[in-house]
Formats: structure tokens, C-alpha cells, sequence
């Protein structure tokens, strides 16, 4: 099924805004309850918005907190915490226990009617007033993994700016806001998955669309919200930073009580952001089997790490990538086509910059030379890894030479390869674990759904309803019926189909994905870069393989920091102007 290009429903002007922020100083915080009472006759002020009755049940209010005091370097800071603010009118109903994880096992949760679509917002005291200041917004879900809400911020704890995105958030000013959001695994309360694709999409821009419609009531400005994610959290956020107004998803956000969608559906307020920090997305799912395959088998990879547990199916499907890549369109930032051919020798030249940009950064910073060894810390085990695959010379701090195949075999050798198919792979091979991200696909009352070409022709589980087995349909006649989903819920979170096209893009990307990460295919990330690189939204685009990083986020808080103050002082007051920067 052909998809159109995505469009806003209200074309907004693009503006350039400022943010002036100020750098407080660190903050500690102790516990001062607003009674109960108080909170709750507090009225809602808000301007700039009709006040239509869905709107008016998304009503913020400022007097219901709790200020909880923690310290950040050393320093008090008095935080206001409001509390689980449901972001929907219409939240879908989640059941008591929720898995807890893959071995088994499930936990219970305290907040049914909404523990999956409600916000944590954390107010520092230097913001109690600001309503410049940016909205960190922070999503907290792995594996594309539904993600019941949790507080970041809590009283009495210690945090180090330079290691936590939190503790730096707080310093800088930032209002700091904990999302939750509905996705794969979440049973609902009929025993159904309501989690499905779209719904962490949907859900993020709702709590964005929250914060607009808030926004004069509210401190900090909706006009600077910087959204934060890795792993599934980071495809969470590039989808998100990628489709902002999209009238696509205005059917889905009309049925959860989202706010500003109209009666007739129509879209009465916005939902892009200012700013993107993702981290190892784990994206483009439609496509992330080929990539994987492609990337770890172009060189005999698995093959060499002894992870090669079906060759067939890793060959046909690594096969489909060369055609994939190449209508993409994309091209490096000398100009050259990005082919199948090409990218070895781009991934090759990102490691180079990488490990010349670390060494850069600081003097004490060394890489051990060929034949020394790569000391690695995981799990709390350290472990020894000769180093045969790059090249530095110590003297200009230059890379001399990356041996790819070797490289890609230290990668490996990190962590086990993932399966063959890696990420839609229930019902392959007589696999019916929910492991993989087969499980976010399908309607809510099916447990899983094939979502990619190959595994959909070569599911074997009978009675699954997935595949051609089950319906007598390859995935090309299944998918051209105009009565399935599967393939709309495929697009529908994937950035690759929004950037570039009418949505509103986030004007501001930090985009970063380890070197040691084997968790998804570096193509993944690359493309990624290269697509924002051609849209002419994408004003302030910072990518980079992260030296020596494995599947992690937030391990760069400073520098991650000074981007975030760099492009929100750039960008101008963002009460001067109705746009993002």
C-alpha cells in the first residue's frame, strides 16, 4: 500500500524563536505538601484556546503539587511535582497486572485508568515563574515496550549534572517532564493489546499537544520542548520529532481524548517539537531485518562469530537490502549516492570520525594500538579484546585505517547476534516467544502479526493468524486489501516516511549510536542522518557514532547539555513568536 506524503493540518509559521534560559545553580529539594484541598479548588488558567469540553478535561492545574526537595552537585533544590497528570480525556483502561519481563512473571500496577497516558511534570525552582525556559521531555521505553509512568525526580536523591540527564535538566532550568505511553506487551482490561501500533506515536503527541494546550498555565514553553529516548524510546522520539501535524494520525488521537482534535476530527492545535535526543533509535522496523542481515552477513559475520543459526533465511533476506537502499534516494554529504556498495566505506568513515573526535576531546583519552587490547566493562565483568581492527596514529591523533570485517566482529563478539530474523521473528521457524517486535503489529485482539514481506511468506505457526500459512495471502495480496492495518501501522512509526515531506519536522536533531551497539544495523542510524541532512526543516542536525558506546543513551550529558543551551539561545524568546526555531 502506497502512503501519501504526510501534511500538517495547520500550516504554522516557521519563525526563528529565543529561549533565554537561566543557568540556576544546583538544586536540592525537600518535602512541603499543598494540601489536598487547595489543590484541588485550584482553577485552571488558560488562554488562546476555545474552551471546548474535551480541551476543558485536560484543564491544568497550577496549585496541585508537591514540592519535593533533592540536590544536584552537591546543592538544595525545591522541586514542584504535579503528579500523574492524565494527558487524554478518554484513556484507555489497562489491566491490574502487567507483564513484568521476558523470564515470565507479572507486576501490579496501581494505576489503571491511566498509568499509561499520564505525565510526570518536575518544576525546579528556578522555573516556578519561567514560562521561557525549555520542557525536557523524556520517554522511558525500551524494546518499542509499553511504559507505565514513573518519577524521575524523587525527594531526598543526589544527582551528578554531568553524569545524569536529570540532575542537568534540573540545573539548567529545565522543567523536566516524565511521559508514559502505551506500546507492545500492555494488556488492557478486556485482556486485549491496545498497545499496538500507533499507539506510543499517538500517546507522545498527545502529551505534546497536553503541553500546548497548557501552555499559558504551565511554566516552561511548549514552544521548546526538547524530547529525550533511547533504544525504542530514541525511534520513539525521531518518529515524533519526524511527523509533527501529520493529519494521519488525527482518527487515532480523536479516540483516545487527545486534545485539540475537533468534533469533525480536524486538528485545532500542533503537535511538533522543538528538538530531538535520540539515542540508539531502534527504528525503521519495516526494514531493520534487512539492514541486520545484510550488514552482519556482507562480510561473513555471523559466520565468523559462530552465530549463524540459519543461513538460508540471513542470505534471502540480506538479499532484499541492496534494492531497499537504493530507493531511498540518499546521498553523503559529498554528494555521492548512499548504495549498498557504498556503505561499508561510510560506516568505515564514521567509525574514523568517531574515534578521531574522542581522541580530540580529550588528551587523556588514548585508543590501545594494533595488537593491544580494549579493556570492556559490562555487567560488571571486565573482559579483554585484542585490538585487530583500527589503526591510529598516537602522534596526530588520526586514524590511519579500519579493517571493517574485523571490526564488525569485535562488534559481535560484545554481545551475541541477535536471531535470524532479528526483529519480526514470532512465527518464523516454529518461533512463537514474543521476543521480537512481532507482538507491537496486528489488532489489538491478536497476540502478533508478521509485519515484514519475508517473515509474513515464511511464517510456519499454524493458527497464529499471521502469514501466508494462516490467510492463503503472500504479504504483497494481503497488504493491497484495503481492509488491513498492519502495513499503515508500519509506516505510521516510521520516521523514513515523514521527513522530507510535509510534516513539520523538528527543526533540531542530536542523533547518537554507539560504536559497540549490535542491537540494530549502523545503516539504520546513517540513514536516518541522511535523510534529516535533505530536509530543509532540519536546520541543526548533530549525528555521530559514539566512540566505544554499546546500546545505551545519556552517556554524553554534557555535551548532549550544551547542545540543547546552543539551540535554544539560537532560536530566540519563544514568547515573541508562535513557531519552533
Amino acid at each position: 500500500m502506497t502512503h501519501p506524503a504526510a501534511g500538517p493540518q495547520l500550516p504554522a509559521p516557521r519563525g526563528r524563536l529565543l529561549g533565554t534560559m537561566a543557568l540556576a545553580g544546583s538544586l536540592v529539594l525537600t518535602a512541603i505538601a499543598v494540601p489536598t484541598s487547595v489543590a484541588a479548588a485550584a482553577p485552571n488558567v488558560r488562554h488562546g484556546h476555545s474552551v471546548d469540553p474535551q480541551d476543558a478535561a485536560l484543564d491544568f492545574h497550577s496549585a496541585a503539587y508537591t514540592t519535593i526537595t533533592v540536590t544536584v552537585d552537591g546543592r538544595p533544590v525545591h522541586v514542584r511535582w504535579y503528579k500523574e497528570l492524565c494527558y487524554v480525556a478518554n484513556p484507555v483502561a489497562a489491566a491490574a497486572q502487567q507483564p513484568s519481563g521476558p523470564g515470565g512473571g507479572s507486576t501490579t500496577i496501581p494505576n489503571t485508568a491511566c498509568g499509561y497516558q499520564s505525565m510526570n511534570v518536575f518544576v525546579p525552582e528556578s522555573a516556578f515563574g519561567d514560562q521561557r525556559t525549555p520542557i525536557y521531555f523524556a520517554v522511558n521505553n525500551s524494546g518499542w515496550k509499553a511504559s507505565y509512568i514513573r518519577a524521575s525526580v524523587t525527594a531526598g536523591t543526589s544527582y551528578n549534572s554531568a553524569t545524569s540527564n536529570v540532575g542537568a535538566a534540573l540545573k539548567a532550568g529545565y522543567v523536566f517532564v516524565d511521559v508514559a505511553n502505551r506500546s507492545r506487551g500492555l494488556v488492557g482490561a478486556d485482556g486485549s493489546a491496545p498497545g499496538k501500533a500507533p499507539a506510543a506515536v499517538v500517546d507522545a503527541k498527545a502529551a505534546v499537544r497536553y503541553l500546548r494546550l497548557n501552555d499559558a498555565a504551565m511554566p516552561g514553553s511548549a514552544e521548546r520542548i526538547v524530547i529525550n529516548g533511547t533504544s525504542g524510546g530514541g525511534a520513539l522520539v525521531s518518529i515524533l520529532g519526524a511527523s509533527g501535524n501529520s493529519a494521519e494520525y488525527n482518527p487515532y488521537l480523536a479516540a483516545i481524548g487527545a486534545a485539540g482534535v475537533d468534533a469533525q476530527g480536524r486538528s485545532t492545535l500542533r503537535d511538533d517539537v522543538f528538538a530531538v535526543n535520540a539515542y540508539c533509535p531502534i527504528t525503521d522496523l519495516g526494514n531493520a531485518d534487512i539492514a541486520y542481515e545484510w550488514l552482519y552477513n556482507v562480510l561473513g559475520t555471523r559466520d565468523a562469530t559462530g552465530s549463524n543459526p540459519s543461513p538460508a533465511d540471513a542470505t534471502a533476506i540480506a538479499e532484499r537490502f541492496a534494492a531497499y537502499e537504493k530507493g531511498l534516494g540518499l546521498r553523503n554529504a559529498d554528494g555521492s549516492r548512499l548504495t549498498a556498495a557504498a556503505l561499508l566505506d561510510t560506516i568505515e568513515n564514521e567509525v574514523a570520525r568517531s574515534a578521531e573526535t574522542y581522541l580530540k576531546a580529550d588528551p587523556a583519552h588514548t585508543i590501545p594500538p594494533l595488537g593491544g587490547t580494549f579493556e570492556i566493562t559490562s555487567g560488571g565483568s571486565t573482559k579483554s579484546y585484542v585490538n585487530n581492527w583500527i589503526d591510529v596514529d598516537t602522534a596526530t591523533g588520526k586514524v590511519r585505517s579500519v579493517d571493517m570485517a574485523n571490526y564488525l566482529a569485535f562488534v559481535a563478539t560484545q554481545a551475541p547476534l541477535k536471531t535470524t530474523p532479528a526483529f519480526d521473528a514470532v512465527g518464523v521457524n516454529g518461533n512463537t516467544t514474543s521476543g521480537t517486535e512481532t507482538d507491537l503489529f496486528g489488532p489489538p485482539s491478536q497476540r502478533y502479526m508478521n509485519y515484514t514481506e519475508y517473515s509474513w511468506n515464511h511464517n510456519d505457526v499454524a493458527g497464529d493468524g499471521s502469514g501466508l500459512d494462516d490467510t492463503g495471502l503472500t504479504w504483497k495480496q494481503y497488504t493491497a486489501k484495503k481492509t488491513t492495518t498492519v502495513d499503515d501501522q508500519v509506516h505510521l512509526i516510521n520516521p523514513m516516511d515523514f521527513i522530507g515531506t510535509s510534516a513539520d519536522a523538528a527543526p533540531n536533531w542530536y542523533v547518537r549510536h554507539g560504536t559497540r551497539d549490535r542491537d540494530t544495523a549502523f545503516t539504520v542510524s546513517v540513514n536516518l542522518d541522511r535523510a534529516l541532512a535533505a530536509d530543509p526543516q532540519v536546520r541543526n542536525l548533530d549525528y555521530r557514532l559514539a566512540w566505544n558506546q554499546p546500546h545505551a543513551g545519556n552517556y554524553d550529558v554534557p555535551e548532549a547539555m550544551a547542545w540543547i543551551a546552543e539551540a535554544v539561545d539560537k532560536a530566540g524568546d519563544p514568547l515573541t513568536a508562535h513557531h519552533k526555531g
